[in-house]
């Protein structure tokens, strides 16, 4: 059925090409295997397309779905950034990497730790045992919103650093929080009476609410909450995805730009289809 896509009679080509799409994501398989059969261009184009177009629909469902479960995992929500342009890693794969730096945070751990030197912890262990650090070179590269690519490189953008972080932190039992501050992803260690935030971009500096109060002014902004309290893992992967199409922006791709754009639209309140 699939050679039949390039069929000369248009109403055959595209009659197939229906029932295929109709088949969701399971046929997928199918079409790999034709395309690494046949030694048509024009069809190997034809059947790209369709298996992009798959992905992509059956992406845009599964990130509705997360949305509407309430956005409780973060890693799973990040691992469906992931799949736009990686569709084949796992979110197994991402949590290996978080359970092995977990783990090795965790050994230098001690009982009954100030949150300042649980912060400095896990910074020692991120950040000069691991060698986690800014990707200052390719920042706008769309790669460093990938979550896998982060973990394998050791390199990323703020908020995928932050992500990596935040959720080992979370894991060790620190309440540590991502916060949405204009141009810059940090993060809260928020527990009662005390607060302070994190910069993970900077090797996991400490940072004040004067520091912050200082950072609005500096940008010419009114200092409003959510630039000071948790943000949601919703608003997590809305800010990924928004990095993301900019970073397609910037590499002049359009086309991934608008169909990440859409990927937010359907996690966005306002999104009429939802």
């Amino acid at each position: 059925m699939i050679s039949l896509l390039d069929d000369i009679d248009y109403e055959v080509a595209s009659h197939v090409e229906q029932k295929i799409v109709s088949l969701g994501e399971s046929i997928i398989p199918f079409l790999e295997e034709e395309w690494e059969e046949t030694l048509n261009s024009d069809l190997q184009k034809r059947i790209e397309d369709l298996i992009h177009s798959l992905q992509f629909d059956g992406l845009l469902q599964r990130l509705k779905n997360w949305k509407e479960r309430g956005g409780q995992d973060l890693v799973e929500g990040m691992w469906l950034v992931n799949t736009y342009l990686y569709p084949d890693v796992e979110l197994a794969t991402l949590s290996r990497g978080l359970d092995q730096l977990y783990y090795d945070a965790w050994t230098n751990m001690k009982d009954n730790m100030h949150p300042y030197d649980q912060v400095k912890s896990l910074n020692n262990s991120l950040f000069r045992d691991k060698k986690f650090s800014a990707n200052t070179k390719n920042f706008h590269s769309p790669s460093n919103s990938m979550m896998h690519l982060a973990l394998e490189t050791k390199r990323g953008n703020p908020l995928t650093l932050c992500v990596i972080y935040m959720t080992v932190a979370q894991r060790l039992g620190m309440p540590v929080y991502g916060v949405n501050l204009p141009n810059l992803f940090i993060l809260t260690y928020k527990l009662g009476e005390v607060q302070f935030y994190i910069n993970v971009y900077n090797k996991g500096l400490m940072l004040s609410k004067a520091d912050i109060d200082n950072y609005i002014v500096q940008l010419n902004l009114n200092p409003v909450d959510i630039f000071y309290e948790p943000c949601s893992n919703i608003e997590i992967v809305k800010r990924a995805l928004r990095n993301l199409a900019f970073s397609f922006e910037k590499t002049n791709d359009l086309e991934k730009a608008a169909e990440v754009t859409r990927l937010l639209t359907a996690i966005t309140d306002e999104d009429p289809t939802v």
